[in-house]
This record gives C-alpha cells, sequence and structure tokens, in this order.
C-alpha cells in the first residue's frame, strides 16, 4: 500500500514540482506591483500593463483548465490583484484630474462632492442660519436693548 501510495505520487509530479527554481519560460511573470512605482507612470504605460497583465492572466487560465502546474495556479491570485492594483491608480489619477478641472466651480458632478452625511449636507449653511428676516430686524431697531448704568 505504502509502495503504491509513493508509486502514484512520484507519477502526479510535475516538471515544475521537481525542479523549484526552474525559469518559467511560458508567462513573462512580473513581480508583485507597487503602487509608488505605478503612480509615477503615464496613463498610456498604464495602459499597457495592464493589457499585459490580463494577457497573463489569460494564459495562466488556460494553464489551469489544461492541468498547469501548482505554482502557475498560485500565479492567478497575484496576477489579479496587480491587475486591480492598476485599475485603481488608473481610476484615481482620472478622479485626480477631474477634481483639479472643477476646483473652483459652481457645479460638481455628483462623485466629486463630498460625501458627509444626508443631514449635513441638507443644513444650513451658518450664513444662512444667522440671516434675520425684515421684520425682526425693524424690530431690533426700533426696540433695542435698553442699557442701564448701574451704580456698583
Amino acid at each position: 500500500e505504502k509502495r503504491e501510495r509513493r508509486r502514484r505520487s512520484a507519477f502526479f509530479r510535475t516538471e515544475s514540482n521537481r525542479r523549484p527554481f526552474a525559469r518559467n519560460t511560458q508567462t513573462n511573470t512580473m513581480a508583485k506591483l507597487k503602487v509608488s512605482e505605478l503612480k509615477s507612470k503615464s496613463k498610456q504605460e498604464l495602459e499597457n500593463q495592464l493589457r499585459d497583465l490580463k494577457n497573463e492572466l489569460a494564459l495562466l487560465r488556460v494553464a489551469k483548465v489544461t492541468g498547469g502546474a501548482p505554482n502557475k495556479l498560485s500565479k492567478i491570485k497575484v496576477v489579479r490583484l496587480s491587475i486591480a492594483r492598476v485599475l485603481t491608480v488608473m481610476s484615481h489619477s482620472k478622479r485626480a484630474a477631474l477634481q483639479k478641472a472643477y476646483e473652483g466651480k459652481a457645479h460638481k458632478p455628483l462623485d466629486l462632492r463630498v460625501k458627509k452625511t444626508r443631514a449635513i449636507r441638507k443644513a444650513l449653511t451658518k450664513e444662512q442660519a444667522n440671516k434675520k428676516t425684515v421684520k425682526t430686524l425693524k424690530k431690533t431697531a426700533q426696540f433695542s436693548l435698553r442699557k442701564y448704568a448701574i451704580k456698583a
């Protein structure tokens, strides 16, 4: 029984398991991307990187279906996270550019406005809250507070 188990495990061993430090020639796997490096890249470079990562993910998925090596299957997660990072950096830079474009304008798109809470957004501004009606202005002018000289 032990011999049979050993034989089976040897049968299912793949080339990559026997040589863990072998160079992967099929995919051009990039190391874990750093956001600080991505932020310094231009929009075109980010799009190229995204295209490369998506192609690599497609190759890894094909390898998964065809029974590829376990190290390829573990790379799928890394590549997906890298794609997410690239997309996040792209959307952040796009949003920052829009914020700059709408800066100082009277009306902004809803997604660029400050979220806060609905109650805070609908609340009166300090200027509106301190405003007085014409009637109260007249009343305070005619019946101002009396001043008394109190002997101490």
